[in-house]
């Protein structure tokens, strides 16, 4: 089987931000995966414009990453309760690109319950963007405690529950992959 290329996409424009190690982290993780071919996507270098939205603001580039991408693992930082409005924003720009992919979220969290509320809110968001969400999630909760200055984990812990997470959003993608080239609907 050709190589699977999913791209992280870090999911949030806000200076400063602590979802930054977690997506290098994720990004590090799955470009050790043989047959996998990866990149970070930071939604803040994007140029979009935020005077129109949907398909009127596709970029070309990231629309050509969508389409290319057979999965994607997007790195989601908890807004109050919710997903930034900027991810939002940028997700919407696409719309068949995603149609039978694989999705894997990461929720990051300043507190205890690690993203976890942003991940209940994009799950209906990726299903109506015709992505499919695996059923593993990684949470990073109290995320200024888990990485050294120089964005270093400190808790290995979480390699294994990367592990976990990468392998089921590779056999997803490799489901769906054999999919969209083999059956027709």
């Amino acid at each position: 089987m050709e190589t699977l290329y999913i791209p992280v996409i870090l999911g949030t424009v806000r200076q400063e931000r602590m979802s930054h190690p977690v997506a290098r982290l994720m990004t590090a993780e799955l470009a050790k995966r043989d047959g996998v071919e990866t990149e970070l996507i930071d939604i803040a270098t994007l140029p979009l414009p935020t005077n129109n939205a949907g398909e009127a603001i596709k970029d070309p580039a990231f629309s050509s990453r969508m389409t290319r991408a057979d999965a994607l693992v997007i790195v989601a930082p908890e807004y109050n309760h919710g997903y930034s409005g900027m991810l939002k924003h940028v997700l919407d720009s696409c719309l068949k690109e995603y149609i039978h992919k694989a999705v894997g979220i990461v929720g990051v969290s300043a507190g205890p319950f690690g993203g976890a509320r942003v991940i209940e809110n994009l799950l209906p968001v990726m299903r109506e963007l015709g992505l499919v969400t695996i059923f593993w999630d990684v949470n990073f909760g109290n995320v200024r405690k888990l990485f050294d200055a120089d964005g270093k984990l400190l808790d290995e812990a979480f390699i294994k529950r990367i592990d976990k997470f990468l392998g089921e959003l590779v056999w997803m993608a490799k489901t769906l992959r054999y999919g969209r080239e083999n059956v027709k609907v």
